[in-house]
């Protein structure tokens, strides 16, 4: 016997996320708990964690080649 509690696995994904059965299947348990995101986890994006992603992902100055992609 599964010691998880799929109804409210599935309660979160179809309605909580808006998954449809087939993406919610697809998905590992990794997969799932990013986008569902891990409570003990969470908290305010911190100047420090906002200047990672903004390295991590610079605005391109030429939206241009953004479109084109």
């Amino acid at each position: 016997m599964s010691s998880l509690d799929w109804p409210a696995l599935m309660r979160v994904a179809f309605r909580g996320c808006g998954l449809s059965p087939e993406a919610f299947w697809e998905l590992t348990p990794a997969e799932f708990q990013l986008i569902v995101g891990d409570p003990a986890q969470s908290g305010p994006l911190l100047t420090s964690g906002l200047e990672a992603l903004m390295a991590a992902y610079p605005d391109n100055e030429n939206e241009d080649e953004l479109n084109d992609r």
